[in-house]
């Protein structure tokens, strides 16, 4: 087999280290709540030759990159059609999966965002991600209200997941080495089904407050309720990256009887 060619457009950045390999694949512990696991962009297989090994999950594997495919096609012939050419983004993944399951990789950096958000919409079957992610993203994704980097994608993944930051990776364990380091996070699904507020006017909210987040909420989410049915409430004087996410929760509840 010819080894892969990285391809820049693609953000690939081959792991090399197999024991970052082995800490990333023994991330996933929750699997008493599932049996299946989606590796995104598996590349040669670092991680895949290790999740093969677990008698306890039956590995899916998804690659956007047509030498990677016909690579991993040849590599493990057992996968059958559980080896999918195709854009993770693009893929419905209700119609492979009628369980529960989780998804995990070395994500590429340059659509971290979008592999984020296609969890959130998929999170009723998405239980766990183990993800590498640029090392910025994942501290944001991580981050408390109150800190710089606390954003969009803060609250919305914190208000359906507990998150814990597991380690960071060096730009020498790649092949090519990227510019930045990297971190490895983990998102395990939490208890809540369904927020206790209209679930698409909160998403919009937390949107609407952060991309003016120098602005205060009064400001910067007047394209949600006109500032004139506004009142005193006290959210409306502080800045979005301010508000914790049981905060958010509660904002989007008085923005609705404000709707009323």
């Amino acid at each position: 087999m010819s080894l892969v060619r990285a391809k820049k457009h693609l953000g690939q950045h081959f792991l090399t280290d197999k024991k970052i390999a082995a800490k990333i694949v023994n991330g996933l512990v929750h699997t008493d709540q599932y049996k299946q696991v989606l590796e995104v962009g598996p590349g040669m297989g670092i991680l895949s030759d290790l999740l093969l090994e677990r008698a306890d999950l039956e590995t899916f594997m998804i690659d956007i990159d047509v030498e990677s495919y016909h690579f991993l096609k040849e590599k493990y012939p057992q996968l059958g059609d559980r080896l999918i050419n195709g854009d993770f983004l693009a893929l419905d993944l209700s119609s492979i999966f009628k369980e529960k399951y989780a998804i995990i990789g070395n994500f590429p950096y340059n659509i971290s965002s979008q592999i984020l958000f296609k969890i959130l919409e998929n999170r009723g079957q998405v239980v766990e991600m183990v993800g590498m992610f640029q090392k910025e993203v994942a501290e944001r994704c991580a981050s408390k209200e109150g800190t710089k980097d606390y954003g969009i994608l803060s609250v919305l993944i914190q208000a359906y997941y507990n998150i814990e930051y597991l380690f960071t990776v060096k730009p020498g364990t790649f092949n090519p080495p990227p510019k930045v380091n990297s971190g490895v996070i983990r998102l395990s699904r939490n208890e809540v089904e369904t927020l206790p507020c209209d679930e698409k006017l909160f998403w919009r909210t937390v949107k609407a407050g952060f991309n003016q987040r120098r602005k205060t909420l009064r400001n910067a989410l007047s394209g949600v309720v006109p500032k004139e049915k506004m009142d005193d409430h006290i959210f409306f004087d502080k800045r979005a990256e301010q508000l914790s996410v049981a905060q958010f929760i509660e904002l989007t509840q008085h923005l609705t009887q404000l709707s009323q």
